[in-house]
């Protein structure tokens, strides 16, 4: 299963979301849970997923495919609020928070370094998977764009900042690529998934295999 927010995905009204799958970070978390009087809850969704069987029983009045629905809808108010997030926001986080914190979703140069002066542990240099804006710039652009700063590069040496990449990682010349830019690791965002809907766990561990070795391989034939 894959979760997808394109036009072919809306007019067939595939949202997994809504039928309470995919959103078992939230049934899972005491805090959300208890607004609602409910213990956390830990479970696998159904597998496959079939859209149009939720959608069956949800009208034949399936007690347990109403509750995923009710949840799944909560869940969704509480990821997509509609409030707009600024740079306050991330100030709140850094003076509240004393882990690491790692922003994602940078694309250009001043956004890199003004989380520098937010006090940002990492920054992930992202597009997030283009599939948010079409036509948004290419995140290996970017990143090349980035690496140029004088900043950025002097608070990577200093130990002060991490930069990750993601986006369209594929293959070992992909990450190879952007290790030569500048970035010290890389997120592999699709590919696991789809390890995953294959084989489960044996799948994911497949697929980084696969694509650990084509990494040696290319490191190789770079010499």
């Amino acid at each position: 299963m894959t979760i997808g927010w394109r036009p072919h995905d809306l007019e067939r009204a595939y949202m997994p979301f809504g039928h309470g799958v995919g959103i078992q970070v939230g049934r899972s978390d005491p805090v959300f849970m208890a607004r609602y009087g409910r213990e956390p809850v830990h479970e696998r969704p159904d597998f496959p997923y079939d859209s149009e069987e939720k959608d069956r029983l949800f009208l034949a009045g399936d007690e347990k495919t109403r509750e995923a629905v009710f949840f799944g809808t909560e869940w969704l108010k509480e990821c997509n609020s509609g409030l707009y997030r600024d740079w306050e926001d991330l100030k709140f986080l850094r003076e509240n928070w004393q882990g690491p914190l790692v922003l994602k979703g940078i694309q250009n140069v001043l956004d890199a370094e003004k989380a520098l002066e937010y006090g940002v542990d990492g920054i992930v240099v992202s597009n997030h998977g283009g599939r948010q804006v079409d036509g948004a710039i290419p995140s290996i652009y970017a990143l090349e764009n980035i690496m140029k700063s004088a900043k950025v590069k002097g608070a990577q040496a200093s130990g002060k900042l991490t930069v990750l990449f993601d986006s369209g990682i594929r293959t070992g010349p992909d990450i190879l690529k952007a290790l030569a830019l500048g970035a010290q690791a890389v997120l592999l965002g699709r590919p696991w998934v789809y390890g995953l809907i294959v084989g489960g766990e044996a799948g994911v561990e497949q697929v980084i295999r696969h694509t650990l070795g084509d990494l040696d391989t290319t490191l190789g034939l770079a010499g």
